[in-house]
């Protein structure tokens, strides 16, 4: 078993027409025992900006505050809003700082640049690689289900209403069928 699948989880971005959703299950767990369904895995970073920590849950909350940390010292020091392709960056810089003893989490980042309203979405791997598809991106214990089912359901430029609908028949499609990330019913 991987450490990774040791709290469960599903996340998904999608990318629609200038618009972008980011979607996870609310379940805490540890293996196949449910303690919660209301365990945060989505944070908001800025007002176009998200991003999701599926992994390990202690590794979740530290990974969090560690880019509030460093987010709010980049927009000091700027004096601007960050773009979702430079926090990408300092995601990845994080966890390539720890590539020998890494913090259990693939992050996602979903999010619209401040002054182009352009749609960004990312993926990192433990030590900070990134992806960076056109469509959509998944992480957690059910990715190859969610991988299975955006490419069924996703379309290019999607207007938001559709957007909302697609990711969400996803996530729930995807989740059912993952003993990890349970959905509330």
């Amino acid at each position: 078993m991987s450490i990774l699948t040791y709290n469960g989880g599903a996340i998904v971005a999608m990318t629609g027409k200038n618009c972008v959703a980011v979607a996870a299950d609310r379940r805490f767990g540890v293996q196949a025992q449910t303690i919660s369904l209301d365990f945060q895995k989505v944070f908001e970073m800025g007002p176009y900006l998200y991003l999701g920590l599926p992994g390990l849950a202690t590794d979740t909350e530290t990974v969090h505050e560690r880019l509030r940390f460093r987010l709010n010292l980049y927009e000091l020091r700027e004096n601007r809003r960050i773009r979702p392709k430079t926090f990408a960056a300092m995601v990845s810089n994080l966890l390539y700082e720890r590539r020998f003893g890494p913090y259990f989490v693939e992050p996602v980042i979903a999010g619209l640049d401040p002054k182009t309203f352009e749609p960004y979405i990312c993926n990192l791997d433990l030590i900070g690689c990134p992806n960076t598809p056109e469509d959509f991106v998944v992480a957690g214990t059910c990715a190859e289900q969610l991988y299975g089912m955006c490419e069924v359901l996703w379309e290019p430029d999607l207007e938001p209403d559709d957007l909302f609908e697609t990711i969400s028949q996803a996530l729930m499609n995807a989740f059912d069928r993952d003993a990890g990330s349970v959905g509330e019913q």
